[in-house]
């Protein structure tokens, strides 16, 4: 398969970071790539360092929006829309993928089906050491299994134009859950890797910090996102309360 792959990259304020997660771009064993990285009205040097990378490779894109748009949905559209690639993926300006992803993913998708594929991911802390715990997601899901929770962590996470079109994000919180909901919703299934392909950093300030907030974020994509009424509502936001508690736990 030698299909190209637009990954989108939204970037604020990422100057401490931003390099290592391009070069963890750059570092793909599957080369044919395009890198959409979209500026949200930085103030640091996050601008220059990405302009540095465009003029080294013409695969990497940067765009540019000077006023702040305050959702990380809106710039990962604008990504989309201007993606050339029969699949798109998705990477923050401050996490890392392993030099494999792309390449092992793109194995999967085979069948009608498959229009997502994803994978495990490890966790670093903020200064960047790995953590040694690893994430690991079920060996496929569909939508009725992904309203319990989502399995799909967003920087592991790739789906097919082709068969699911240009999927946009709401701007909402749990935007990426949604996102990968709604192609899931039309029949599609989608699978794991088995492997390690990235890794997500952690900050003190995540929104995984934020828990009382992810529980009103659910409730608001079974209620008035997906619109599954009060009972099937609260069928999925206990399995999901629970399962959150039960990974807590571990």
């Amino acid at each position: 398969m030698d299909d190209l792959v637009s990954i989108i990259m939204p970037m604020h304020n990422s100057e401490k970071y931003l390099e290592e997660a391009i070069r963890s771009v750059i570092s793909q064993t599957y080369e044919n790539w395009e890198l959409l990285i979209i500026d949200d009205a930085s103030t640091d040097n996050s601008l220059s360092i990405a302009r540095y990378f465009e003029s080294c490779d013409t695969r990497i894109h940067v765009l540019i929006n000077d006023t702040p748009m305050g959702c990380p949905a809106i710039p990962r559209n604008v990504g989309i829309r201007r993606a050339k690639g029969r699949f798109i993926a998705f990477l923050d300006s401050d996490d890392v993928w392993l030099p494999c992803k792309l390449e092992e993913q793109l194995k999967f998708f085979t069948g009608n089906r498959i229009a997502v594929v994803y994978s495990d991911y490890e966790k670093m802390s903020e200064d960047g050491t790995r953590c040694s715990r690893i994430v690991n997601a079920p060996k496929s899901t569909n939508y009725k299994k992904m309203l319990k929770g989502n399995a799909i962590g967003n920087l592991t996470g790739i789906y097919d134009v082709s068969k699911a079109g240009k999927v946009y994000f709401m701007p909402i919180h749990h935007e990426d859950y949604a996102m990968w909901l709604s192609i899931l919703k039309r029949g599609y299934i989608a699978v794991n890797t088995g492997t390690v392909t990235a890794i997500y950093r952690l900050h003190g300030n995540s929104i995984s910090s934020k828990k009382l907030s992810l529980l009103s974020w659910q409730w608001n994509i079974y209620m008035n996102v997906e619109n599954l009424g009060y009972v099937k509502s609260i069928f999925y936001y206990v399995n999901y309360a629970c399962r959150a508690f039960r990974k807590r736990m571990i």
